[in-house]
């Protein structure tokens, strides 16, 4: 009798990794660290999703449904992978809650963890309490409450949402692009334009990434149909008179000095690597990248393979990417472990 796939991680990359090898009769055994299944877009509550505008709960959470009724799915929450040990057609880990999985092989769907502003302090988070996370106002989009102020609960007249918070700033150590940012802060911008008309939302941008076919539906749609104001900056710091959060910086396109004040300043926090990873790297045996995601071996040979034979990754573990890209890197990579696991049982 062959032996399930250990999948670690249940966001996006994990729950459909899960689908595919389950549609094709491959049991699996789904392990995630949280007491539920949805990853980041359940566990952070978004809300409505690049680029579908599908809210969060209801797409994602349909993942999660559905591999829940996958009687080919074993799914294992609030638990860690303690030890691994093995070969490819042989592999035993065993897990915090006491339970050994016996495996084929492993797909690795561990994820990001988003950045955390207090390491940006000159920007405000952490001092005023009108300084936010795009992760926060997500959760206040997906509450129903509306986006208001946290000091008052006032609804904002002007917000200016921060681009780049962790993302491209070789001064604090995180030099990528985290690919999403733009596009999220965008759809954020819009939302808030949409539930409060009379609120003036400005973005501050070095440059804007909203890639591929994500230009007009965002970047162009936000200014000319939602009147979203766009400011080529570079932000020195986020202060308080005492009523009113001021940003000051540089216009960049200009060359002159601007202040401006605002009831509410939200920082579109970039994609870390898993805190994690560097304890996964060594229980796995599997080498990271430079910033700390896990390598990807062999981007042209078997999709999503790492430096350990039989132990593959998908989505964001890889680094900062989309979450329908994710998706399909899950299931790519369960399409990998099914051919890998043919050529072993041939050879």
């Amino acid at each position: 009798m062959s032996k399930p796939v250990l999948i670690v991680g249940g966001g996006p990359a994990g729950l459909a990794a899960a689908h595919s090898l389950a549609t094709v009769g491959k049991e699996c055994v789904l392990v995630e660290k949280e007491d539920r299944l949805g990853g980041a877009p359940i566990l952070s509550g978004y809300a409505k999703l690049v680029p579908t505008g599908e809210w969060a709960k209801d797409a994602i959470g349909g993942m999660v449904k559905r591999v829940e009724d996958e009687a080919a799915v074993k799914i294992v929450t609030g638990a860690k992978v303690d030890s691994f040990d093995g070969t490819p057609g042989n592999f035993t880990a065993k897990l915090s809650n006491g339970d050994s999985v016996d495996a084929e092989a492993v797909i690795m769907c561990s994820g990001f963890t988003h950045f955390d502003s207090v390491n940006k302090p000159e920007w405000g988070f952490g001092t005023y309490e009108d300084v936010v996370t795009t992760t926060q106002v997500e959760q206040m989009i997906s509450s129903g409450n509306g986006v208001r102020c946290p000091s008052d609960g006032r609804k904002p007249n002007r917000v200016a949402i921060l681009l780049c918070v962790g993302s491209r700033d070789r001064q604090i150590g995180r030099e990528w692009c985290s690919k999403i940012c733009c596009t999220v802060s965008s759809n954020i911008a819009m939302e808030i334009r949409e539930e409060l008309p009379d609120c003036h939302v400005y973005i501050y941008y070095m440059d804007i990434r909203t890639f591929g076919l994500y230009e007009t539906k965002y970047y162009w749609k936000s200014q000319e149909e939602f009147k979203v104001k766009y400011i080529k900056a570079r932000i020195a710091e986020v202060t308080s008179d005492g009523e009113k959060l001021i940003v000051k910086g540089e216009d960049t396109l200009v060359k002159r000095p601007i202040t401006i004040p605002f009831d509410m300043v939200v920082h579109a926090v970039g994609m870390d690597p898993n805190v994690e990873n560097p304890e996964i790297a060594e229980t796995f045996g599997i080498d990271l990248e430079t910033h700390g995601y896990i390598d990807v071996a062999n981007r042209y040979g078997s999709i999503g393979a790492t430096s350990r034979p039989g132990v593959y990754v998908a989505g964001s573990a890889t680094g900062p990417e989309t979450i329908d890209d994710s998706i399909t890197q899950g299931h790519a990579a369960a399409m990998a472990v099914l051919s890998g696991t043919k050529e072993l049982k041939s050879a």
